[in-house]
C-alpha cells in the first residue's frame, strides 16, 4: 500500500463546513439544528423517495441457510467501524430476532486502520477458517480513501481480491457491501460525483452481484433534509450510538427486501475473467519465520513494543514478528506468483525500507504514516504486484535515511504477503 497522504484534521474540518453549506445550495435546504436525540430522523423517511441499497443477485442461499437448515455463520469485516460496539450489535440482534430458532456463529473480523488490500491478504485467517460462510459484510470505504486516496487499482483489486477469494472458497456465500460515509464523501455528494472509492468498490459488487448499500449519500442526504446533524448528532465517521442506528436500520431495511425477494438458494458464478487480473485473490500471509538470509533482523515470538504510551492493534501485537532497528539489516524470502508485499506495524520510530526484487535495483518506501506517533499502525507494504508469474526472489533492508517525523529506523514485520 503506498503512502497515505489523506487530509489532516484542519482540513478535514473545513471539508465538513464547506459540505454543510453546500447542502443548502445543493437540496435547497439548510441541515436543521436537531438535538442529539435528532427527532427529525424517521427510518421510513427517505429524503429522494429511493432507498440507498442495490440488490443484484440478493441473499437467497443466507435465507436458505437460516430458515431451512436453522444455522448460519455471518462475518463482518471491516475497519475500526466495525470493529467497535455499534452497528454489528445491532445487525446481529436483528437476524436473531428474525430467525429465533436458528443457530447463529457470528464473526467479528473488525481491525482499525486496515481497508480492503489488507482484508483481501487476511480474509483466511479471520474469517474462512472457521469454516464456510453464509453471508460476509464487507466495508472499507472510509479506510480505503484515508490511507490511499489516489490508488484507485488498489482499492479495485483489495475488494475484488477478497471477494472473489470468498467465492472460490465457497459459491454459496452471500456478501453485503458497505459504503460508510467520511466527510470527503459527503463533499463529493454535494459535488454532483460519486467518491472514487464508491465507485471502484460498486464496479466489484455489480461484476459479482453482491448487495451493496451507499450508507455515505443516505447520511448526506438525510443531513442535507434536515433530519439530523453531523456534529450534533452523527458527530464523526466513527459514528455515534445514533450514527450507528442509522447503519443499523438501512441494513435492516435492506434485508427486508432481500428476504422477501429471496428465492431459491443457487452459487453464485465467478466471473471467469476478473476486472483486474492483478486483484489479490490468491493473496496468503506467510510467516515471517519463513524469511531467510537473515542478517541483523530477529525472531521475536510475541513481539510487543517498549513501553505502553502507544497504541496498538488486535492482532498485531503478541504476535511472532521480524524486528530490526539498525540500518543495513535485512533479510529475503520467495514467492512463486505476481506479487509480494510486508503486513508491519508502522510506530512512532519507524523508518525508510529499502527492496529489490530479483537482483533488481533497492528501490525506498517510508513507512512512517501521519497516524504513527500515537499508534503501531498496522500497515500493508506492497512492494511490486505486477511480476510475471513464476518465482521471485525479494530482499528487504532498512534504509539509512530517517523520516523528518519519525524517531528512529525501525521495522517490525508480522506477515509476508504473496499473491
Amino acid at each position: 500500500m503506498v503512502r497515505a497522504h489523506p487530509c489532516p484534521r484542519s482540513r478535514r474540518g473545513l471539508i465538513l463546513a464547506a459540505t454543510i453549506t453546500a447542502a443548502a445550495t445543493v437540496f435547497g435546504a439548510a441541515p436543521a439544528k436537531s438535538p442529539a436525540h435528532a427527532p427529525s430522523y424517521r427510518s421510513s423517511d427517505l429524503p429522494r423517495g429511493a432507498d440507498y441499497f442495490e440488490l443484484r443477485d440478493g441473499l437467497a442461499n443466507a435465507f436458505d441457510a437460516f430458515t431451512r437448515a436453522k444455522a448460519g455463520r455471518v462475518a463482518f469485516l471491516g475497519g475500526s467501524i466495525t470493529a467497535m460496539s455499534g452497528w454489528r450489535e445491532r445487525v446481529m440482534a436483528d437476524l436473531q430476532r428474525r430467525f429465533p430458532e436458528t443457530r447463529f456463529d457470528f464473526i467479528g473480523a473488525g481491525i482499525g486502520s486496515l481497508g480492503s488490500v489488507p482484508h483481501a491478504f487476511r480474509l483466511d485467517r479471520d474469517v474462512l477458517a472457521r469454516g464456510p460462510v453464509d453471508l460476509l459484510f464487507v466495508e472499507a470505504a472510509v479506510n480505503d480513501a484515508s490511507n490511499m486516496p489516489d490508488r484507485h487499482d488498489l482499492m479495485l483489486r483489495g475488494m475484488e481480491g477478497l471477494v472473489r477469494r470468498a467465492r472460490l472458497a465457497n459459491s454459496r456465500t452471500d456478501i453485503v457491501h458497505l459504503h460508510f460515509v467520511m466527510p470527503e464523501h459527503m463533499t463529493d455528494y454535494f459535488a454532483g460525483r460519486v467518491p472514487e472509492v464508491v465507485r471502484q468498490h460498486e464496479r466489484v459488487a455489480a461484476a459479482y452481484g453482491n448487495p451493496s448499500i451507499d450508507l455515505a449519500r443516505e447520511v448526506t442526504e438525510r443531513i442535507a433534509a434536515g433530519q439530523f446533524t453531523w456534529e450534533g448528532d452523527f458527530r464523526n465517521l466513527h459514528p455515534s450510538p445514533f450514527g450507528h442506528a442509522v447503519y443499523g436500520d438501512s441494513i435492516g431495511r435492506m434485508l427486508d427486501a432481500a428476504f422477501r425477494a429471496a428465492g431459491k438458494p443457487r452459487a453464485h458464478a465467478v466471473p471467469d475473467v476478473p476486472l483486474d487480473a492483478g486483484s489479490y485473490f490468491n493473496a496468503r500471509m506467510i510467516a515471517p519465520s519463513s524469511a531467510r538470509n537473515i542478517r541483523g533482523f530477529r525472531l521475536e515470538p510475541a513481539w510487543r513494543p517498549a513501553g505502553a504510551s502507544k497504541g496498538v492493534r488486535a492482532g498485531f501485537v503478541d504476535v511472532p514478528a521480524l524486528v530490526a532497528e539498525e540500518p543495513g539489516a535485512e533479510f529475503e524470502f520467495e514467492l512463486q506468483g505476481r506479487g509480494a508485499g510486508l503486513f508491519i506495524t508502522a510506530g512512532p520510530d519507524a523508518g525508510v525500507l529499502e527492496w529489490s526484487v530479483d537482483g533488481g535495483p533497492f528501490r525506498p518506501f517510508d513507512t512512517f504514516t501521519r497516524w504513527s506517533k500515537n499508534l503501531h499502525l498496522p500497515w500493508v507494504v506492497m512492494l511490486d504486484d505486477g511480476l510475471p508469474a513464476g518465482r521471485h526472489v525479494f530482499r528487504v533492508r532498512i534504509a539509512a535515511g530517517r523520516h523528518a517525523e519519525s524517531a528512529g529506523t525501525a521495522l517490525r514485520v508480522q506477515h509476508l504477503l504473496l499473491n
